[in-house]
C-alpha cells in the first residue's frame, strides 16, 4: 500500500513540484491549501502529469478542529510541511501576519500531529535562517542570524522541532533549508503562478523579458560582489522536490534513526542577478531592460550553499544548473496561457540547454 503523505501548501509553486515527485516515487500526496498562495488548477494539472490528480482539502494549518478530522479519518503516515508564508518581502511587510502563519500555524500542525501519533515530519525551512553568513559555501554548522522577520521564525521553528525531538526520541524529523528554488517542471504544466508581483527572481525576470509590467528593477548593484548585485544559490524546483521524496525514503528504510537532521538543498555555486538576466535573456532570445535601484531591506550580498550533507545523508545531488532553470521557468509562463499571442511567435527556446 502506497504510503500517505500529507503536503500542506502542496498546491503551490514548490508544493506542487513535490506532489508530482511523490506520486513518482510511490507515495500517495495528500494537499492541504488554503490557495492564499495556491491555485486550484494545479490540482488538475497535477493529474495530467501523474495520470491521477491527487486528492485535495482546502483549508488551513491553524484550523485545529480541521487538522484533528483529518489525522482521524486519514491513514497519514508523515507530513511534508510548506504552508505558510512563503517569501521575506512578506514578513517585511506584515511581521505578525508572517508570524502567525508560519509559527502559530506550524505549532497548531505539530500539536494535531503528535495527538494523532503521526511523528514523521519533514519541515520546509530556509536559507534566511542563516542571515549574512561568515563565508559562502554555508554549512548546516554555520551561526544561523535571520536579518529578516520571515527568516526569524523560520529558525524559530527549527528550534521547536529540535526542543521536540529531545522531548520525544520517536520523533524523526528532517529540516531541509532550501537556498532559491526557481524553475518549473519541465511539461510546462506547472510553475510559479505569482498573484501579482512575482516573488522569485527568476520568474520576474521572465516577466521582464516578455514585455509584461515595468522594466526589471535590480534591487541593489553596490554590494561587495563581483558585479554588485547580490549572489545566491539557485536550485531547481524539481531537485528541490526530489530531495523529500529521498528523505521520506531514508526515514522508512531506518526506522530505528530518530531524531531530528538538518540540511542544505543547494547546487554548491552562486549567480548574482545579472547572471540570471543574462540566462534568461539567452534561453529566451529576448533583451531584459534592467533599472538599477536602491538596496532591498533585509538582503545579505552572497549566500550559498555547502550542500555535502545532504549528499552523504540522501545521496542527493542538484542536478539543474542555472540555464535549466532558466529554460524551464520560460517554458511554463509561455505555457501558462497568461501572455499577449503578440508576444508568442516571437518566443525563441533553445532545446540544446537541457543539462
Amino acid at each position: 500500500m502506497r504510503s500517505c503523505i500529507l503536503v500542506t501548501g502542496g498546491a503551490g509553486f514548490i508544493g506542487s513540484h513535490i506532489c508530482v515527485a511523490l506520486s513518482a516515487g510511490g507515495y500517495t500526496p495528500l494537499i492541504l491549501d488554503n490557495f492564499s498562495n495556491g491555485d486550484p488548477g494545479v490540482v488538475e494539472r497535477l493529474g495530467r502529469i501523474t495520470g491521477r490528480p491527487p486528492r485535495c482539502i482546502r483549508g488551513d494549518v491553524r484550523d485545529r478542529a480541521l487538522l484533528d478530522r483529518l489525522f482521524r479519518e486519514e491513514c497519514v503516515e508523515g507530513v511534508i510541511h510548506l504552508g505558510g508564508v512563503k517569501a521575506a518581502s512578506d514578513g517585511l511587510s506584515d511581521p505578525i501576519a508572517c508570524h502567525e502563519n508560519n509559527v502559530v500555524g506550524s505549532f497548531t500542525l505539530i500539536a494535531a500531529m503528535r495527538a494523532a501519533s503521526v511523528k514523521n515530519l519533514i519541515f520546509a525551512s530556509s536559507a534566511a535562517v542563516y542571515g549574512s553568513p561568515d563565508v559562502s559555501p554555508v554549512p548546516e554548522s554555520a551561526a544561523c542570524r535571520p536579518s529578516s522577520p520571515y527568516g526569524r521564525t523560520k529558525r524559530e521553528i527549527e528550534r521547536a522541532l529540535t526542543a521536540l525531538c529531545v522531548a520525544d526520541p520517536a520523533w524523526r524529523v528532517t529540516v531541509l533549508r532550501y537556498f532559491n528554488p526557481a524553475g518549473a517542471h519541465e511539461s510546462g504544466l506547472i510553475g510559479e503562478f505569482p498573484r501579482g508581483t512575482p516573488l522569485h527572481l527568476v520568474s520576474a525576470v521572465c516577466q521582464a523579458a516578455a514585455g509584461l509590467g515595468q522594466t526589471f528593477k535590480v534591487q541593489g548593484s553596490d554590494y561587495p560582489t563581483w558585479d554588485g548585485t547580490t549572489i545566491r544559490d539557485y536550485v531547481h524546483v524539481m531537485d528541490i522536490a526530489r530531495a523529500h521524496v529521498l528523505a521520506l525514503d531514508h526515514m522508512q528504510q531506518r526506522p530505528w534513526q530518530q531524531g531530528l537532521q538538518t540540511l542544505n538543498l543547494g547546487t554548491g555555486r552562486g549567480h548574482s542577478v545579472l547572471d540570471v538576466v543574462r540566462a534568461v535573456e539567452h534561453v529566451s532570445g529576448r533583451q531584459v531592460a534592467c533599472e538599477l535601484g536602491p538596496r532591498r531591506v533585509g538582503d545579505v550580498p552572497a549566500c550559498w550553499a555547502n550542500p555535502s550533507m545532504a549528499l552523504a545523508t540522501l545521496g542527493w545531488r542538484a542536478s539543474g544548473n542555472l540555464e535549466a532553470i532558466c529554460r524551464d521557468s520560460w517554458c511554463w509562463q509561455v505555457s501558462s496561457g497568461r501572455w499577449p499571442d503578440s508576444i508568442l511567435p516571437r518566443i525563441r527556446i533553445n532545446s540544446n540547454l537541457r543539462s
